[in-house]
C-alpha cells in the first residue's frame, strides 16, 4: 500500500516562504505523476502543481511564479517550494500521486494546513 506523509506546513507571514515535503513510500509503479492540491474554507479542492514523470510541471495560473514543485526520484519525494506567499494561499495542501500503469490507481497524503498572515 501506497503511503504520503506530508510536512512543511505552518504560520508565515505575508511575502514568506514555506517549502512543502511529500515523501512516498510501499509498492510504488515505475511511472507515476505527483502533484499539489489545496482547499482553502468554502472552497472546492484546486490543483496547484504537478511534475510528471520526464521532469515536466504544471502551475495553477494564481502561483505561477511563486510556487516551483521539485521531485527527488532517489526519495520518492515531491516538494513544494512556496515563495511570495499571500493571504489568499491559507488552504490545507494534500499531495497526490496518480500510476500511469494500467490500472491507474491515486494515493492521497493527509494535508497539511498552510496559514499566511497580512
Amino acid at each position: 500500500q501506497v503511503q504520503l506523509v506530508e510536512s512543511g506546513g505552518g504560520l508565515v507571514q505575508a511575502g514568506g516562504s514555506l517549502r512543502l515535503s511529500c515523501a512516498a513510500s510501499g509498492s510504488i509503479s515505475s511511472l507515476y505523476v505527483m502533484g499539489w492540491y489545496r482547499q482553502a474554507p468554502g472552497k472546492e479542492r484546486e490543483s496547484v502543481a504537478r511534475i510528471l514523470p520526464g521532469g515536466t510541471t504544471n502551475y495553477a495560473d494564481s502561483v505561477t511564479g511563486r510556487f516551483t514543485i521539485s521531485r527527488d526520484n532517489a526519495k520518492n519525494t515531491v516538494y513544494l517550494q512556496m515563495n511570495s506567499l499571500k493571504p489568499e494561499d491559507t488552504a490545507v495542501y494534500y499531495c497526490k500521486l496518480r500510476t500511469l500503469i494500467q490500472p491507474s490507481n491515486e494515493y492521497w497524503g493527509q494535508g497539511t494546513q498552510v496559514t499566511v498572515s497580512s
